[in-house]
């Protein structure tokens, strides 16, 4: 076992002896010891319940007869870091999370891991730490948060821009604020956690369930306690993630990806997992899978459905189901079940062709995510297209430039931007943010305001999984880099093709080289400690925005 390192043989007596004052006994230092990885905290609602999930795990371990060890990452609250200067810590914590886990797991010497995520940057941190590692491991969610009403947290956002617009009154906002989160869970549409977790469940490292149960159901606990059992089978089959997460595994992720309509940081951190696993995944590839992969599914943003409604007409499983019959996925990818994912699925029914649509039937015959190339975008840009209004897919508009979120949300709020125009957030991406800060206030205010059928919002930042209509991210390279979106002047006409994955500003070569000769790249930000270190040696969104 790894764990002899820390507990056989005489010169182990030491470190047994610092076993022994935790309360180990001897029988369950003979036994496999098991990281439970909980990013448990008090601050965000997805994580306020993981104790009772860690418990549950715990509980399934020691059933198995293996030895549990709990220990805590952080987990960063993207809708309470939103809007200001802790928005700055969301992404870059990704890379935190996976750089301790690595150190906790290496100094320790575990046999096995079962990670314990629910919201935005901690599944994918978890994820990146599984893979570098490469022990056996499972991974089981917190679960979603129930929608009361069809509510959720962008309802609240939205409704700020309402309020703004005086479409609503103090004491109606009140009510939505009150109301919209109703519990714990990771918000309860199709965001980046949801996103996240039903990912990790398509790439065979999470058990059937494990991204749409909903945290508050009895059946939650119960998955938590089947992968605390099922980890123990694992590290007796000797089954480690690099065995599940293959090629094929990440083709099958992408295809789900666009049927179901994920958040665009899906793709950001895609690229990153695929990085620590030594796979090649390009944004290239997101456009060849969703030209002939259908969108299945409108959850919120893109639609009213919530996860709770994706659970009931059969989950992840259900749309598996709808893609294997279709020969779009690799049925042959192990899982941590033990079982294929065709042999996983084999039973799964769709029971709400309205929430998963048939492949004859499909909301749109092209995936809910987009890249966008051009002049304005030579590396790339995505957009949640499956979130777009209809009239915003194809549109020529007017750029209204500003250099940071602050100063275009004041904009939106002071009633400066009009229909025809395109909001240009720039000096937002990785390393000039740094951290690519989400815009999920500036796309609610247009939204609230009823601009989303008129008005466009580019940045090389990002976007909540929450945010919807025309919303394009991600734009590299990036202002701080140089990049084109640097160069872009109030006035200058931007051409957004999003059915043919064109993204270009209206502006001659000749023009843009003059620009280039006469405009400044604004001055990095003077930094301090960890964010100085990361827009440092951060990548470029169009690589996952990793560090190395």
């Amino acid at each position: 076992m790894n764990s002899d390192k820390v507990k056989a043989g005489v010169e182990h007596a030491p470190h047994r002896s610092l076993l022994k004052a935790d309360g180990y006994n001897d029988e369950q230092m003979r036994r496999p010891f098991i990281g439970v990885v909980n990013s448990f905290n008090e601050v965000a609602p997805g994580h306020m319940h993981l104790q009772t999930i860690a418990r549950a795990v715990k509980d399934g371990v020691l059933a198995a007869g293996g030895t549990p060890m709990e220990f805590n990452t952080i987990g960063v609250c993207d809708g309470i870091a939103m809007g200001h200067d802790g928005m700055h810590f969301s992404l870059s914590s990704r890379e935190l999370i996976a750089d301790t886990i690595e150190c906790m797991v290496k100094a320790h010497c575990f046999d096995a891991l079962v990670f314990i995520p629910n919201c935005d940057k901690i599944v994918p941190g978890m994820l990146m730490a599984a893979l570098r590692l490469n022990l056996p491991c499972i991974f089981v969610s917190g679960g979603p948060m129930l929608s009361i009403n069809q509510r959720d947290l962008n309802t609240v956002f939205e409704a700020v821009g309402a309020r703004k617009a005086n479409l609503i009154n103090d004491e109606e906002l009140a009510e939505i604020e009150g109301s919209s989160c109703p519990g714990c869970g990771s918000c309860s549409g199709m965001f980046t956690a949801n996103s996240m977790n039903c990912l990790t469940e398509v790439l065979g490292l999470g058990l059937p369930g494990n991204g749409t149960i909903p945290a508050v159901y009895a059946e939650r606990i119960r998955l938590a306690k089947t992968a605390g059992m099922q980890v123990m089978k694992l590290l007796a089959d000797d089954v480690r993630p690099r065995d599940i997460i293959t090629p094929a595994a990440f083709e099958n992720a992408l295809t789900t990806d666009m049927a179901l309509g994920c958040s665009t940081n899906s793709a950001l951190h895609l690229l990153a997992i695929a990085h620590e696993a030594d796979i090649t995944l390009d944004l290239h590839m997101i456009n060849a899978i969703s030209e002939k992969t259908p969108n299945l599914c409108h959850l919120a943003p893109a639609g009213h459905h919530h996860m709770q409604d994706l659970l009931e007409a059969g989950g992840i499983s259900a749309v598996l189901k709808e893609l294997l019959d279709a020969g779009m996925i690799h049925g042959d990818c192990k899982t941590v079940t033990g079982k294929t994912v065709a042999e996983n699925v084999a039973r799964a029914v769709n029971r709400n062709p309205e929430v998963i649509r048939p492949l004859d039937n499909p909301y749109t015959k092209t995936g809910g995510l987009a890249v966008l190339f051009g002049n304005l975008a030579p590396n790339g840009a995505i957009v949640k297209r499956s979130a777009v209004k209809p009239e915003m897919l194809v549109n020529t508009g007017t750029a209204k430039c500003f250099d940071s979120e602050e100063e275009a949300i004041a904009a939106i709020y002071a009633g400066k931007i009009v229909p025809g125009d395109i909001v240009v957030i720039r000096y937002e991406g990785p390393a000039g943010g740094p951290g690519m800060r989400e815009m999920l206030s500036p796309t609610s205010a247009i939204v609230g305001m009823k601009l989303d059928t008129t008005v466009a919002l580019l940045t090389d930042g990002r976007f909540s999984g929450a945010s919807c209509g025309a919303a394009i991210g991600h734009i590299s390279p990036e202002a701080a880099a140089g990049g084109p979106i640097a160069y872009i002047k109030d006035g200058d006409k931007i051409a957004i093709d999003i059915p043919n994955y064109s993204l270009k500003l209206l502006v001659s070569d000749e023009e843009m080289e003059e620009r280039k000769k006469t405009m400044k790249i604004r001055e990095p930000k003077m930094l301090t400690g960890y964010l100085k270190r990361y827009a440092k040696n951060v990548s470029s969104a169009d690589k996952g925005a990793i560090v190395e």
